[in-house]
Parts: C-alpha cells; structure tokens; sequence
C-alpha cells in the first residue's frame, strides 16, 4: 500500500480545516488562539483512511498571509493538494499565492474543492467554477477535477473522495531506500518520553534504536521510539508523517526548520547553486544581490541572490543562481525551494537545487555555466565525470558522488562502472576516484617539480614522499597520496620507494668532480678499515664545501658503499663485510665473544668496537647474552 501526504491550500477562511474535520472526523486546530480566531495558524496535522482503505495523512496548512511561512513549511514533500475555494469568495490573494507554491514546489497532482457550497445559488456557482477554470489553464492543475460541495452538509464529499482515490493511484510513491530525510515541523516533549519531534520523512526510512544526525548542528542524536498515524512502529517509510522519540537531546536544542538524517550523508552549507524562476505574476524584477527569505523544506533562511549571468530577471524569466545565505542550511540536489521577497514578504519565485554545498561562483562565466548546465541536465555519466574533473587533483569517493548527483548508490556504481571502462577515471587502492584528467595533472605537477629536484641534487635517490605530498598536495592524506603515486608507479613514470619518489628514468650519476671526491673518500674510508677518521676530518682534509660533501656522503650511503654506524662514526662497506669474516671464522671455534676480545679482534679501540658490534646486533648478524655475543643461527 503507498504511503501518501495530501495537503490543503487555499485563502483564509476558505474551509479547508472545516474540510479536513468532515473527512477525518479529527479538528487540526489545536492551539487555543486558533480556536478563539477561528483561524489556522500553525500546521494542523489527521490520519486519513480512504474508503479504498489507503492509508495517507493530512496537512492542513494555514491561509493568512502572515503564516505563509507556516505554509510553506507544510507543502513541501506532499503527493496531493487539495485547494480549497469558497464558492461564496472565489479566488482570492492567498489562493494565488497558494497555488504558486504549489506549482513552484512541483506538486503536480490535486483536486480543486470550491467549498461553501450550500451558501450560494446554482447561478453564482457556475460563475465561480468558470472563474477558477479559467485561472488554472495552463497551470499544473490545469486538468484538475473541481469539486463543488459543502463540508457542514456532507454534499459532493463522495465525488471528493473519488476523485482522491484516482489521484492516489497515479502518485509515485517516494523511495523508500536510500539515506533518510526528515524536516522538522513541530518539537515538543511529552511526559515520561522526553523529546519529539515529527515532519514528512521524504526518503529512505527510521528504525528504532538507529543512530541519526541532527543538521545543521551536525549532533547525533539516537532514535528511541516511533509513531505513524499514530501507531508504534518499528521502521517509519519515506511519504509518511513521522513521530519520532528522541534520547541524548533537549527540546531547546532543535528548531523548527532542522532536519534529522542519516549519519554523515549531508553537510550544512552557507551558498547553494540552483535554477531560478521569477513568477509571471511578481510585480518587480529581481535584481542581483537582492536580499530575500529562502524557503526549503521547514527551514526559512535570510539570503542574497547572486544572479550568474544577468543583472536583473524579470517577471516570468528564469537563469542560473548562487544563493548565499545568511545561516547554514542543509539541502539535496534535485531539492525544489521558494524564494520571497524580505520586504515587503510575497512570494516571487523559486526553482531547484543544482549544487547543495556549492563554492563561491564568478558571475558571467561561461565555463561555470556550462558546468551549471550538465550538473542539471546531463546525463549521469556525464555529470559524474565533471564532478571527479571539477576538482583535478582530489579524489572522490561514493558517498560524496551520491550528494553532489542526487543518483543512488547502485545507480552511481553503474556509472562509475562505465567510466572506469572507458578509462575516464582512476580507482584507487583507498576506493576513492580520480580522473585520468586529474591524475595527469598530478603527474605533470611531479615531473616538474621532480626534474628541478633530480638537477639540483643528482647523487640523490629522491624526493621524500612526505614532504613532496605537504607542499604540492596537502589536501591528500598520506594514504590517498601514497594510492595515487603507486597507480604513477604502475604506469611507470615514477619510482617510489622508501619513502622517496623519483621520475622512471632518474639515475643517480655523479660527474667527474664528484667521482674524484668519492675516490678520496673511500681511500680515507679503506684505508684504516676498523679506525677510520671522521667525516669531517676527511672533509676538511679534502677541503670540499659543507653542502657539496654532505650530498656526496648522502649519495655514499644510499649506495650503500658507506655504513653510518653511530653519532660521527662511519664504516666502509669493505669493513664491515670483511668483519663479518672475521666473526664467522672466530664463531667456528668460539661461542661467545667479549667485547674486549672483539676489539682486539678487529685491532681498534673501544670507541669503534662499541658501534661496530651494536650494529651486528641490528642487523641480527649476532646477538647481545649478558655481557657477550654470540652468532645468530
């Protein structure tokens, strides 16, 4: 059975709670002001049953102009209006305000009740039905059944309900997989239960016991029962009207206008990137930077218009915008919103979320409007493809590809599928993206970078991987980095290991001048093997500069032609090989080894055999019992 949201509109004192009483047998106004004005001001809420047996929910939303914030709040995620005339009235302001809302809001299913029927004549009836059919031409409720009848008689209530239940078959029922989605329109505590909260879940769905987050505040917040229509129940579906018990929150820390969602899904975001309409009927043009009221969902948020490629938009005309607002906000893309003016208030336009958590756009830019427009209307592909290039050199991973398109996980998994295949993008160890645009760019950053490096200091192996990611990418993490460096190192135009990260061809290659300073050092080295001097001894003796040595005794280790034992105190591969020799022949008829027999072994002084056997040690050649060594197996 589907799960269903119809909402009233209409004028104030149209009948539409009157209405939704002689449906439900429920009154939706709740508060005593209401009660004693005779007016709805806040959302009036009824379980609804068709004679079908379908199940849906009622929002009764207040006509007075002064809450049409309030309505707004309730017409957002509705499957079915239902506006309400008053036969004895016509069509009045708020009715024209109500049904631009209900069109920019997409709302394309609803049936027109012309009230009050008992309180005219046959004669004055038919005028007003030609009245209201002649305003809706055109419109979304163009082809919308009107209904004359009278709440307080009971007549045409059947054809209402008819009518209804066509509508319902029609409706595509909102999905009910996916992340959850929950705007807030009433907080309230109940005693014994502690914090409630209750909206229109328009996607995926609430469990019992579940984790979710509260935006924008980003606090998470733990589910502990729910109710629809009502009922307790377990799992709380997309297109119902939701009840939900919250633990670890007070009521004074949620608002009207915050959203519950799923852990991690969203991000609150202070400029949005969207399609703008103005309304035909808005008597002023829109001009760049106008401040105005942003409506989404239950949320209202004082913003500015930045109109990307035009000054001013007129009545009727629609164009690319950045909305920057002035608290953050959390929204989706695909999200339709309402924009009025901040003073006076009326309404005057709205559109669609492009970009939820959009950057700081340049107006009349044509590569940022070309972006705008395959973000709206490409294909998924395509649309994909832009969002791993819009950022070259980062990655992206799914659950930030499902935000920025609005697709699925499944649907995006199939894209990405496609692109990996066409060899458009990069899959990286991480499980993160990046495009082969962008993983170009990254190498094209190294290659430059690395050639200066390998010039400058040729005897070296390369660049320290840490260090190159901190200066040219310190938005990557070391893993992410160090994934996109191996798939250049498959691809064979790096070299990383050890930590170091060189071009494919580099080859450490000393010149002339550095081959004579080697050749003398070694000499030094070699020619007391076990009481060399030390390195800077050789250096001064040479009398080569501090930088020029230190690359060359850098390049001699690497090489592995020099073995720094401790401190300032280096051995000759040549010694410490020949010590090995030494050792094994001693082991073949000894056991342990002191380190006074160890220094007179290799004929040198303490200073050097300390260092010398601690490095057998390290490299597991011997081991340290007590006060002596013996050989490792």
């Amino acid at each position: 059975m589907k799960r269903l949201i119809i909402g009233t509109a209409g004028h104030i004192d149209h009948g539409k709670t009157t209405l939704v009483k002689a449906l439900t047998g429920l009154e939706t106004d709740r508060l005593k002001e209401e009660k004693q004005r005779g007016i709805s001001i806040e959302l009036g809420f009824a379980p609804f049953v068709l004679p079908s047996g379908q199940k849906a929910a009622i929002v009764d939303m207040p006509g007075h102009e002064r809450f049409i914030r309030h309505m707004l709040a309730g017409a957002f995620g509705i499957d079915i209006v239902i506006l309400t005339i008053a036969a004895d009235e016509g069509i009045m302001p708020q009715t024209r305000e109500h049904m631009d809302i209900i069109e920019l809001l997409g709302v394309k299913k609803g049936v027109v009740a012309l009230t009050k029927k008992d309180l005219v004549d046959e004669e004055w009836l038919m005028l007003v039905e030609d009245e209201v059919q002649q305003y809706l031409k055109g419109s979304i409720l163009n082809d919308a059944p009107i209904i004359p009848l009278s709440a307080a008689t009971g007549e045409g209530l059947p054809q209402l309900l008819e009518a209804l239940e066509k509508l319902a078959q029609e409706v595509q029922e909102k999905p009910a997989f996916g992340h959850a989605r929950l705007p807030i329109d009433r907080v309230f505590t109940i005693s014994g239960f502690g914090t409630v909260v209750t909206g229109t879940l328009w996607s995926g769905q609430i469990n019992v016991g579940e984790t979710l987050e509260l935006m924008p505040a980003q606090k998470p917040v733990k589910v502990r029962t729910l109710q629809v229509h009502g009922d307790k129940v377990n799992t709380a579906y997309a297109g119902q009207r939701v009840a939900v018990n919250l633990q670890g929150i007070d009521v004074a820390e949620i608002n009207r206008g915050d959203l519950l969602s799923t852990s991690g899904f969203l991000l609150p975001s202070y400029r949005v990137d969207c399609r703008l309409r103005l309304l035909k009927s808005s008597n002023r043009q829109l001009k760049n930077w106008s401040r105005i009221r942003f409506h989404l969902g239950t949320e209202e948020a004082m913003g500015r218009v930045a109109l990307l490629d035009r000054d001013e938009l007129l009545p009727g005309e629609e164009t690319y915008a950045q909305i920057v607002l002035e608290k953050p906000i959390v929204c989706y893309k695909g999200d339709p919103f309402v924009i009025r003016y901040y003073s006076p208030v009326t309404t005057i336009g709205g559109g669609t979320i492009i970009d939820a958590n959009a950057p700081k756009q340049k107006r009349f830019r044509e590569d940022i409007l070309e972006q705008l427009a395959t973000k709206e209307e490409g294909s998924l592909y395509d649309i994909i493809l832009q969002e791993i290039e819009a950022h070259p050199q980062q990655v992206v991973n799914l659950t930030g590809l499902v935000k920025a398109t609005g697709a699925t996980e499944e649907q995006v998994r199939n894209e990405l599928d496609q692109l990996l295949i066409d060899e458009k993008i990069q899959k990286l160890q991480t499980g993160e993206y990046i495009s082969a645009y962008g993983l170009n760019a990254v190498y094209m950053k190294l290659e430059d970078v690395l050639k200066t490096y390998h010039q400058r200091y040729p005897l070296r192996s390369g660049y320290s991987k840490e260090d190159l990611r901190s200066r040219l990418f310190p938005h990557m993490n070391g893993k992410v980095f160090n994934a996109v460096l191996n798939v250049l190192e498959n691809k064979g135009q790096l070299v990383n290991r050890n930590n170091l990260v060189a071009l494919a061809n580099h080859e450490t290659s000393p010149g002339t001048k550095e081959q004579q300073i080697i050749a003398q050092i070694m000499e030094d080295m070699t020619g007391n093997l076990y009481t060399p001097p030390s390195v800077e001894e050789i250096r001064e003796r040479i009398g080569v500069d501090e930088t020029l040595f230190a690359e060359i005794l850098s390049y001699l280790i690497s090489t592995g032609q020099i073995v720094k034992l401790s401190g300032d105190i280096y051995f000759s591969a040549q010694a410490i090989e020949a010590g090995k020799s030494m050792l094994t022949e001693y082991f073949s008829h000894e056991k342990e080894l002191s380190l006074a027999t160890a220094r007179d072994l290799f004929n040198t002084s303490r200073k050097y055999a300390v260092p010398l056997i601690e490095y057998y040690d390290k490299v597991r050649f011997t081991r340290r019992v007590g006060d002596v060594r013996i050989k490792t197996d």
